[in-house]
C-alpha cells in the first residue's frame, strides 16, 4: 500500500499485519491519501534497483557531493582550498576520474570526512585483486 501523508509531505510504503491500525491511528495525527492498496505488486529491494546500482557504483563521488556542500563550497572554492582546477572537482563528483590515496587525504583534511571513506573505490578495486591473486595462485 503507498499512502502519502500531505504536510509534512511524506511518502509511506507498508505492507504487513495491522495495516487498518496503523492508518486508523495516522488519519487522527495527519491528512492523508491512499494513493495506491494494490497488494499484487511485487516489492523490489533497493539493491536490485538502477538507482542502487547507479549510487554505488558512483559512492566517494556522492560523498564528496555531500561533504562539499554539508560544508558550504561550491566547487570552484573547493577546488582554490585544493589547489587544483574546478573541472576536476567536477570530474571526482561524476566518477569520471578515480580519487588517488593522496588526493583522498587532500580531500579529507579539507571536507573533514573520513579518509577511508574516500578510498572506497581503491578498497574494493584491492579486494577484488586480492581474491583473484587468491583464486590464481590457488589453481596453480
Amino acid at each position: 500500500m503507498l499512502v502519502l501523508v500531505k504536510k509534512p509531505h511524506i511518502e509511506l510504503a507498508i505492507q504487513g499485519e495491522g495495516l487498518e491500525d496503523f492508518l486508523s491511528w495516522i488519519k487522527k495525527k495527519y491528512d492523508i491519501s491512499v494513493l495506491s492498496v494494490a497488494d499484487a505488486e511485487p516489492s523490489v529491494s533497493v539493491e536490485d534497483t538502477e538507482f542502487w546500482r547507479e549510487m554505488e557504483a558512483n559512492r566517494v563521488g556522492n560523498l564528496l557531493v555531500a561533504a562539499r556542500l554539508k560544508a558550504g563550497l561550491t566547487q570552484v572554492e573547493l577546488s582554490k582550498k585544493m589547489r587544483i582546477r574546478q573541472n576536476m572537482i567536477s570530474d571526482y563528483e561524476r566518477g569520471r576520474r578515480k580519487i588517488s590515496p593522496e588526493m583522498a587525504k587532500r580531500f579529507s583534511s579539507v571536507l573533514h570526512v573520513k579518509e577511508a571513506h574516500l578510498n572506497y573505490g581503491s578498497e574494493q578495486r584491492a579486494l577484488t585483486k586480492g581474491l583473484q591473486d587468491g583464486v590464481l595462485k590457488s589453481s596453480r
